[in-house]
């Protein structure tokens, strides 16, 4: 073997390696007794990717259960689903969870990730009586790129022009949509005049000039009437995504007539709330749901 081909050939094996010990190093979710765990879930295939979920089931005594779909952050770049373990207040309420993962941008830019997050979605939709899941009781959330994924995902409803990869479900609804902190208007944050990101522009790819494409991959182009109620947190000091990106979401959603909450988190970074804050925002999510009725048995 040449010396570039076995250069090429470690240094593949390392980054494997430390993805591999990247994943190791997130803690297992805690589940309670009684619920069932499948991991590893193919919910779509695109070539040789395949993309995957984690499920967290309750026990099918107790009927079908709500599901709320996670999506985690990282600028569309990067993050693991693995990093995503905080759902005890779900399993309380007597959710089913699905955690998600997706293409990130080294693998395939714009719109592949949204289009991962609306085959999860049909997955679960398509497969809700053996997994004993309510589909008039799902719930979709993620922080950061994540949360723009799931505001995607849920407004777009029986809009299909991202469902190429999973057709078959002409109905599509989300009970509500929960957004932490999430990019609203990609173009905006790639080229806007307050905070920019190269994440937005390397996630564009071919497209990055292109206003008209960027416009039909971010959320606050879907808002009208007929939208899920949405649950918005964001900190008025994040230096990463532009807190008035979710002031002006809230604006749209409520001008629509759409049932929506605001909660700022005064001084709040990118997510990295105190303890007690994210206390609050869980309690305040987990009473937006119960006011929606959406919610185990």
């Amino acid at each position: 073997m040449k010396k570039l081909e076995l250069f090429v050939v470690l240094i593949g094996i390392s980054f494997s390696a430390l993805a591999q010990d990247a994943d190791s190093a997130y803690k297992p979710v805690e589940y309670p007794a009684g619920f069932t765990a499948q991991l590893n879930v193919v919910y779509t295939k695109v070539n040789a990717w395949e993309g995957k979920m984690d499920l967290y089931l309750p026990p099918k005594e107790k009927g079908p259960s709500p599901v709320v779909i996670n999506i985690h952050g990282g600028g569309w770049n990067h993050g693991t689903k693995e990093s995503q373990s905080g759902f005890s207040t779900f399993f309380k309420m007597g959710y089913a969870v699905a955690n998600m993962e997706y293409r990130l941008t080294g693998q395939a830019t714009a719109p592949a990730a949204v289009e991962d997050a609306r085959c999860a979605l049909i997955y679960l939709i398509q497969h809700a009586t053996e997994l004993n899941i309510d589909v008039n009781k799902i719930v979709i959330m993620g922080g950061s790129s994540g949360g723009h994924l799931a505001l995607m995902a849920g407004l777009l409803g029986n809009d299909h022009r991202f469902d190429t990869n999973c057709p078959g479900v002409e109905h599509i609804k989300v009970a509500a949509i929960i957004d932490k902190y999430g990019i609203t208007d990609v173009w905006d944050w790639g080229y806007g005049t307050r905070i920019t990101s190269k994440s937005a522009t390397n996630w564009l790819g071919e497209k990055a000039k292109d206003k008209e494409f960027a416009m039909s991959v971010s959320p606050i182009s879907y808002v009208n009437k007929n939208s899920p109620p949405t649950f918005i947190v964001h900190g008025d000091a994040d230096p990463t995504v532009p807190y008035q990106q979710s002031v002006d979401l809230y604006k749209k959603l409520t001008e629509a007539g759409v049932k929506a909450k605001f909660m700022t988190v005064e001084g709040g970074l990118h997510g990295k709330f105190p303890k007690d804050k994210n206390s609050e925002v869980n309690k305040a999510i987990a009473e937006f749901l119960i006011e929606l009725n959406i919610t185990g048995k």
